[in-house]
């Protein structure tokens, strides 16, 4: 199925939800195919982001198939999504308004919101502050790191904003970020801007140096474990519980072995442990005494970025906030203007 009828039964969704749902004021689309031409063939590994607007806050609808698509439809409120120029400066929001990503808007909001953003998304004031925003997630994430919390949750903690300075290349570059392939992304625009010899200092933010692709296949394969006793167990609700699914296995589990398979094993190291994490998380509130038997390998993988003790999470998080300023220099040499002027 190619993209375009991909979005075309996510319409279909939105439309039908809608008429079942009067809280639902709008609908668009998010994600890492904002922006991919119709005609592009949808991986099974991919899945479809939708986002409803409602009045008031409610939960997240959930990662599901709907007429053979994945759908992962998620809410928010007017609130949350903000002003036109708010969004304009949001390096998560904006790329979902600089082309015509709306699919519901009886009161006109969302079409006013994307005309200003789409004229100004490459404005070089706007993209310098979210640039700016895409910083300060890096540094309000690890300035402090909870070395009493449970090992999943520090884990996290340190993860995801490290992750984060991979945006930072893709942000200045007018791309649109992903969150599981963003090191692939990141390593295409700097080798589209000459500074590919930057992607490996990059990587080893990440992994320290990583291991070779048959370590991070037995890695994938314990996660594989995990994912599914996890999904099997989980009662209490999380922000991630959709990407914890039986939906979404094919998201987490085939799409490792994608990148893996293509070469990118060190980039799916970031996306394993994440979900490893997460999956814990689970089994911690639901199945403890399972959550202790397959920490081991959870353990293993921690090890193989190289933070497995809180004295080395921290000592990675302090080298990641001192290279923010070389990356800001790189920012500035992709966009070509000072990202702090």
């Amino acid at each position: 199925m190619n993209l375009g009828e991909a979005r075309a039964v996510a319409v279909d969704w939105v439309r039908e939800h809608a008429r079942r749902e009067p809280g639902v004021r709008g609908a668009f689309f998010s994600g890492s195919t904002v922006g991919l031409p119709e005609d592009v063939v949808l991986p099974a590994s991919s899945d479809v982001d939708v986002l409803l607007v409602r009045d008031e806050p409610a939960a997240k609808v959930g990662k599901f198939r709907h007429r053979g698509v994945l759908l992962e439809v998620s809410t928010l409120t007017w609130e949350d999504l903000g002003s036109p120029e708010g969004v304009l400066g949001s390096w998560v929001f904006a790329p979902c308004f600089r082309t015509d990503t709306v699919i519901l808007d009886p009161a006109g909001r969302l079409a006013a919101m994307r005309d200003r953003v789409a004229a100004g998304f490459a404005d070089p004031v706007w993209v310098r502050r979210r640039c700016a925003g895409v910083r300060a997630r890096v540094e309000d994430g690890l300035r402090v790191l909870d070395a009493t919390a449970p090992l999943h949750e520090q884990v996290l903690a340190w993860l995801f904003p490290t992750s984060v300075v991979a945006v930072l290349p893709v942000v200045a570059a007018l791309r649109n970020p992903t969150v599981r392939r963003r090191y692939v992304l990141a390593g295409e625009v700097l080798a589209a801007h000459g500074l590919g010899e930057r992607y490996p200092e990059l990587l080893a933010l990440l992994d320290g140096g990583g291991v070779g692709p048959e370590r991070v296949r037995g890695h994938l394969a314990g996660l594989a474990a995990t994912f599914d006793e996890a999904a099997r167990v989980a009662r209490t609700r999380f922000a991630f519980s959709a990407d914890i699914s039986a939906a979404a296995r094919p998201v987490v589990v085939d799409g490792s072995a994608e990148l893996i398979g293509a070469g990118a094993h060190r980039e799916a190291m970031f996306w394993i442990v994440a979900t490893y994490a997460r999956c814990h998380a689970i089994l911690a509130a639901d199945a403890p005494e399972r959550e202790v038997a397959l920490r081991p390998a959870f353990d293993a993988a921690v090890a193989d970025l190289g933070v497995a003790s809180a004295p080395r999470r921290r000592r990675r998080a302090d080298e990641v906030l001192a290279s923010l300023p070389r990356w800001q220099t790189m920012a500035e040499a992709i966009g070509g203007w000072d990202v702090a002027g």
